[in-house]
Protein backbone atom coordinates (compact mmCIF):
# COMPACT_ATOMS: atom_id res chain seq x y z
CA UNK A 1 0.00 0.00 0.00
CA UNK A 2 1.09 3.78 -0.90
CA UNK A 3 0.36 6.33 1.03
CA UNK A 4 -1.46 8.65 -1.51
CA UNK A 5 -3.40 12.07 -0.59
CA UNK A 6 -3.72 10.74 3.33
CA UNK A 7 -5.00 7.67 1.84
CA UNK A 8 -3.34 3.85 1.45
CA UNK A 9 -3.86 3.03 -1.82
CA UNK A 10 -2.68 -0.31 -3.71
CA UNK A 11 -0.15 0.64 -6.15
CA UNK A 12 0.92 -2.71 -8.18
CA UNK A 13 3.49 -0.82 -10.41
CA UNK A 14 4.73 2.79 -9.91
CA UNK A 15 7.65 4.35 -12.45
CA UNK A 16 9.79 6.73 -11.98
CA UNK A 17 11.10 9.28 -13.80
CA UNK A 18 14.71 11.12 -12.44
CA UNK A 19 15.80 14.22 -13.73
CA UNK A 20 18.71 15.02 -16.64
CA UNK A 21 17.93 18.35 -18.62
CA UNK A 22 17.04 18.51 -22.21
CA UNK A 23 19.16 15.48 -22.73
CA UNK A 24 17.20 13.76 -19.70
CA UNK A 25 13.76 14.05 -21.29
CA UNK A 26 15.17 12.97 -25.03
CA UNK A 27 17.04 9.93 -23.54
CA UNK A 28 13.67 9.11 -21.00
CA UNK A 29 11.04 9.17 -23.99
CA UNK A 30 13.19 7.14 -25.66
CA UNK A 31 14.32 4.55 -23.58
CA UNK A 32 10.18 4.20 -22.78
CA UNK A 33 9.29 4.17 -26.62
CA UNK A 34 12.14 1.67 -27.44
CA UNK A 35 10.89 -0.61 -24.94
CA UNK A 36 7.35 -0.45 -26.27
CA UNK A 37 8.57 -1.03 -29.17
CA UNK A 38 10.03 -4.20 -28.32
CA UNK A 39 6.74 -5.27 -26.64
CA UNK A 40 7.07 -4.19 -23.31
CA UNK A 41 4.89 -0.84 -22.24
CA UNK A 42 5.11 0.16 -19.01
CA UNK A 43 3.30 3.81 -19.87
CA UNK A 44 0.27 2.14 -17.82
CA UNK A 45 2.03 2.33 -13.98
CA UNK A 46 -0.96 3.41 -11.84
CA UNK A 47 1.71 5.58 -10.02
CA UNK A 48 3.99 8.26 -11.76
CA UNK A 49 6.44 10.33 -9.97
CA UNK A 50 8.66 12.89 -11.62
CA UNK A 51 11.43 14.87 -10.80
CA UNK A 52 12.62 17.89 -12.53
CA UNK A 53 13.24 16.09 -16.59
CA UNK A 54 11.24 13.26 -14.96
CA UNK A 55 8.16 16.01 -14.44
CA UNK A 56 7.86 16.66 -18.29
CA UNK A 57 8.00 13.48 -19.43
CA UNK A 58 5.38 11.96 -16.48
CA UNK A 59 3.36 14.86 -17.50
CA UNK A 60 2.97 14.14 -20.53
CA UNK A 61 2.82 10.01 -20.49
CA UNK A 62 -0.02 10.36 -17.71
CA UNK A 63 -1.45 13.26 -19.36
CA UNK A 64 -2.14 10.81 -22.14
CA UNK A 65 0.24 12.13 -24.71
CA UNK A 66 0.83 8.92 -27.05
CA UNK A 67 4.83 8.16 -26.99
CA UNK A 68 5.37 8.47 -30.55
CA UNK A 69 4.39 11.84 -30.91
CA UNK A 70 6.54 12.60 -27.56
CA UNK A 71 9.57 11.30 -29.75
CA UNK A 72 8.86 13.17 -32.41
CA UNK A 73 8.81 16.36 -30.43
CA UNK A 74 12.44 15.37 -29.37
CA UNK A 75 13.71 15.14 -33.46
CA UNK A 76 14.61 18.53 -35.03
CA UNK A 77 14.67 22.22 -33.75
CA UNK A 78 16.68 23.43 -30.49
CA UNK A 79 13.49 23.48 -28.50
CA UNK A 80 13.85 27.57 -28.56
CA UNK A 81 16.24 27.80 -25.75
CA UNK A 82 19.37 29.06 -25.53
CA UNK A 83 20.83 28.50 -21.80
CA UNK A 84 23.82 30.58 -20.28
CA UNK A 85 25.52 28.68 -17.13
CA UNK A 86 27.60 30.55 -14.58
CA UNK A 87 30.20 28.24 -13.94
CA UNK A 88 31.60 29.69 -10.81
CA UNK A 89 27.79 29.74 -9.24
CA UNK A 90 26.71 26.03 -10.14
CA UNK A 91 29.74 24.92 -8.57
CA UNK A 92 29.04 26.66 -5.50
CA UNK A 93 25.38 24.82 -5.59
CA UNK A 94 27.18 21.37 -6.28
CA UNK A 95 29.85 22.15 -3.58
CA UNK A 96 27.05 23.03 -0.90
CA UNK A 97 24.62 20.05 -2.21
CA UNK A 98 28.02 17.81 -1.11
CA UNK A 99 28.48 19.46 2.00
CA UNK A 100 28.12 16.76 4.95
CA UNK A 101 28.56 18.79 7.65
CA UNK A 102 25.02 20.09 6.99
CA UNK A 103 22.04 18.52 7.27
CA UNK A 104 20.51 17.63 3.96
CA UNK A 105 17.82 20.09 4.37
CA UNK A 106 20.49 22.79 5.65
CA UNK A 107 22.10 22.28 2.37
CA UNK A 108 19.20 22.64 0.58
CA UNK A 109 18.10 25.92 2.00
CA UNK A 110 21.69 27.14 1.27
CA UNK A 111 21.52 26.13 -2.51
CA UNK A 112 17.56 27.95 -2.68
CA UNK A 113 19.61 31.14 -0.77
CA UNK A 114 22.08 31.24 -4.09
CA UNK A 115 19.28 29.94 -6.66
CA UNK A 116 17.08 33.03 -5.15
CA UNK A 117 19.76 35.92 -5.57
CA UNK A 118 21.19 34.53 -8.46
CA UNK A 119 21.01 36.40 -11.88
CA UNK A 120 18.57 33.88 -13.48
CA UNK A 121 15.87 34.51 -10.79
CA UNK A 122 16.45 38.61 -9.90
CA UNK A 123 16.31 39.72 -13.68
CA UNK A 124 12.95 41.48 -14.37
CA UNK A 125 10.31 38.84 -15.57
CA UNK A 126 12.50 36.06 -15.32
CA UNK A 127 9.73 33.21 -13.61
CA UNK A 128 7.34 35.21 -16.10
CA UNK A 129 9.48 34.05 -19.01
CA UNK A 130 9.73 30.93 -17.71
CA UNK A 131 6.82 30.14 -17.23
CA UNK A 132 5.44 31.28 -20.72
CA UNK A 133 8.32 29.03 -22.23
CA UNK A 134 6.49 25.65 -20.70
CA UNK A 135 3.49 27.06 -21.47
CA UNK A 136 4.03 26.98 -25.18
CA UNK A 137 5.89 23.32 -25.13
CA UNK A 138 4.06 21.14 -22.30
CA UNK A 139 0.72 20.16 -24.59
CA UNK A 140 -0.45 18.93 -21.19
CA UNK A 141 -2.89 21.56 -18.93
CA UNK A 142 -4.74 19.48 -16.48
CA UNK A 143 -3.78 17.12 -13.41
CA UNK A 144 -4.74 13.04 -14.57
CA UNK A 145 -7.26 11.19 -12.60
CA UNK A 146 -5.33 8.33 -13.34
CA UNK A 147 -2.92 7.20 -13.04
CA UNK A 148 -1.94 9.43 -10.00
CA UNK A 149 1.16 11.92 -10.77
CA UNK A 150 3.33 13.36 -8.60
CA UNK A 151 5.96 16.24 -9.11
CA UNK A 152 8.36 17.09 -6.51
CA UNK A 153 10.13 20.22 -6.16
CA UNK A 154 12.20 22.07 -2.99
CA UNK A 155 10.77 25.17 -1.11
CA UNK A 156 13.76 27.56 -1.88
CA UNK A 157 13.62 29.24 1.65
CA UNK A 158 13.41 26.24 3.94
CA UNK A 159 14.83 23.67 1.91
CA UNK A 160 11.95 21.56 2.94
CA UNK A 161 10.16 18.91 0.07
CA UNK A 162 7.01 19.58 -2.00
CA UNK A 163 5.42 16.70 -3.44
CA UNK A 164 2.03 18.29 -6.11
CA UNK A 165 -0.36 16.51 -7.44
CA UNK A 166 -4.05 16.61 -8.82
CA UNK A 167 -5.69 17.18 -5.32
CA UNK A 168 -3.11 20.02 -4.38
CA UNK A 169 -4.96 22.67 -6.49
CA UNK A 170 -1.68 23.64 -7.44
CA UNK A 171 -1.72 24.69 -11.36
CA UNK A 172 0.19 21.52 -13.82
CA UNK A 173 2.30 24.00 -15.27
CA UNK A 174 3.65 25.91 -12.16
CA UNK A 175 4.23 22.52 -11.09
CA UNK A 176 6.59 21.38 -13.38
CA UNK A 177 8.24 24.70 -14.47
CA UNK A 178 9.27 24.67 -10.42
CA UNK A 179 10.10 20.75 -10.16
CA UNK A 180 12.77 22.22 -13.28
CA UNK A 181 14.12 25.06 -11.71
CA UNK A 182 17.33 23.90 -11.29
CA UNK A 183 19.35 26.39 -8.76
CA UNK A 184 21.21 29.38 -10.80
CA UNK A 185 20.12 28.66 -13.61
CA UNK A 186 16.23 28.76 -14.03
CA UNK A 187 14.72 31.42 -11.42
CA UNK A 188 12.66 29.93 -8.31
CA UNK A 189 8.88 29.73 -8.97
CA UNK A 190 5.89 30.84 -7.03
CA UNK A 191 3.46 28.66 -5.83
CA UNK A 192 0.89 29.91 -3.50
CA UNK A 193 3.52 32.43 -2.18
CA UNK A 194 6.49 30.11 -1.50
CA UNK A 195 9.20 30.26 -3.90
CA UNK A 196 10.17 26.40 -5.22
CA UNK A 197 13.52 25.16 -6.64
CA UNK A 198 14.16 21.63 -8.79
CA UNK A 199 13.10 18.47 -6.96
CA UNK A 200 16.31 16.98 -7.89
CA UNK A 201 18.06 19.21 -5.49
CA UNK A 202 16.58 16.50 -2.79
CA UNK A 203 16.75 13.18 -4.45
CA UNK A 204 17.37 12.84 -8.38
CA UNK A 205 14.82 10.54 -8.15
CA UNK A 206 12.50 11.18 -5.20
CA UNK A 207 11.70 6.99 -5.60
CA UNK A 208 11.22 6.73 -2.13
CA UNK A 209 7.57 8.07 -3.17
CA UNK A 210 7.11 4.82 -4.37
CA UNK A 211 7.38 2.70 -0.85
CA UNK A 212 4.48 0.36 -0.84
CA UNK A 213 3.87 0.10 -4.58
CA UNK A 214 4.47 -3.95 -5.65
CA UNK A 215 6.93 -2.74 -8.72
CA UNK A 216 9.12 0.24 -9.33
CA UNK A 217 10.36 0.70 -12.74
CA UNK A 218 13.19 3.81 -11.95
CA UNK A 219 14.42 5.93 -15.08
CA UNK A 220 17.14 8.12 -13.96
CA UNK A 221 19.72 10.10 -16.36
CA UNK A 222 21.91 11.30 -14.10
CA UNK A 223 22.40 7.60 -12.51
CA UNK A 224 25.83 6.71 -12.30
CA UNK A 225 26.94 10.44 -13.26
CA UNK A 226 26.07 11.95 -9.62
CA UNK A 227 25.51 11.12 -6.16
CA UNK A 228 22.19 12.33 -6.00
CA UNK A 229 21.19 10.86 -9.39
CA UNK A 230 19.28 7.51 -8.06
CA UNK A 231 20.20 7.35 -4.20
CA UNK A 232 21.26 3.61 -3.27
CA UNK A 233 19.43 4.23 -0.44
CA UNK A 234 16.14 5.00 -1.84
CA UNK A 235 16.48 1.80 -3.84
CA UNK A 236 17.54 -0.39 -1.66
CA UNK A 237 14.40 0.42 1.20
CA UNK A 238 12.21 0.10 -1.45
CA UNK A 239 13.70 -3.52 -2.67
CA UNK A 240 13.74 -4.31 1.74
CA UNK A 241 9.84 -3.56 1.81
CA UNK A 242 9.18 -6.05 -0.71
CA UNK A 243 9.27 -3.93 -4.39
CA UNK A 244 10.58 -5.86 -6.68
CA UNK A 245 12.96 -2.87 -8.33
CA UNK A 246 14.41 -2.26 -11.48
CA UNK A 247 16.54 0.31 -12.32
CA UNK A 248 17.61 1.77 -15.72
CA UNK A 249 20.68 3.90 -15.70
CA UNK A 250 22.32 5.49 -18.93
CA UNK A 251 24.21 3.11 -20.94
CA UNK A 252 27.59 3.99 -22.40
CA UNK A 253 25.94 5.31 -25.63
CA UNK A 254 23.69 7.12 -23.83
CA UNK A 255 26.22 8.97 -21.50
CA UNK A 256 28.40 9.98 -24.99
CA UNK A 257 25.27 10.83 -26.37
CA UNK A 258 24.51 13.58 -22.98
CA UNK A 259 27.75 15.34 -23.68
CA UNK A 260 29.39 17.32 -20.96
CA UNK A 261 25.84 19.56 -20.64
CA UNK A 262 22.29 18.00 -20.16
CA UNK A 263 21.12 21.10 -20.42
CA UNK A 264 22.31 21.77 -24.09
CA UNK A 265 19.37 21.40 -26.86
CA UNK A 266 21.60 20.16 -29.02
CA UNK A 267 21.78 17.33 -27.06
CA UNK A 268 18.19 16.15 -27.40
CA UNK A 269 18.49 14.04 -30.69
CA UNK A 270 21.61 12.00 -29.73
CA UNK A 271 20.00 11.65 -26.43
CA UNK A 272 16.58 10.19 -27.89
CA UNK A 273 18.26 7.95 -30.25
CA UNK A 274 20.46 6.73 -27.48
CA UNK A 275 17.22 5.97 -25.57
CA UNK A 276 15.58 4.30 -28.14
CA UNK A 277 18.06 1.59 -28.35
CA UNK A 278 18.83 1.80 -25.21
CA UNK A 279 14.96 0.59 -24.53
CA UNK A 280 15.00 -2.10 -26.62
CA UNK A 281 17.86 -3.95 -25.84
CA UNK A 282 16.70 -3.66 -21.96
CA UNK A 283 12.80 -4.87 -23.00
CA UNK A 284 13.39 -8.82 -22.94
CA UNK A 285 14.83 -8.36 -19.42
CA UNK A 286 12.57 -5.66 -17.74
CA UNK A 287 9.56 -7.41 -16.05
CA UNK A 288 6.54 -7.37 -18.60
CA UNK A 289 3.82 -4.90 -17.99
CA UNK A 290 1.12 -4.71 -20.48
Amino acid sequence: MVLINGREAQVSFALVLGGGGHAGVAWEIGVLAGLRRAGVDVTGADLVIGTSAGSIVGALLAGGIDLEDAVLSQRGGDGGERIWLDVELLAEVFTTMLDESLEPIERRAKVGAIALAAPAATKPDAEEARLAYFAARLPVRDWPVEPVLLVTGVDAETGDEAVWRRESGVDLLRAVAASCAVPAVFPPVTINGRRYMDGGMRSGTNADLAEGADRVLVVAPMAGLSPMGAPDAELDALRASGAEVMLIAPDEAATEAFGTNLLDVRRREPSLEAGLAQGAALAPTLFARA
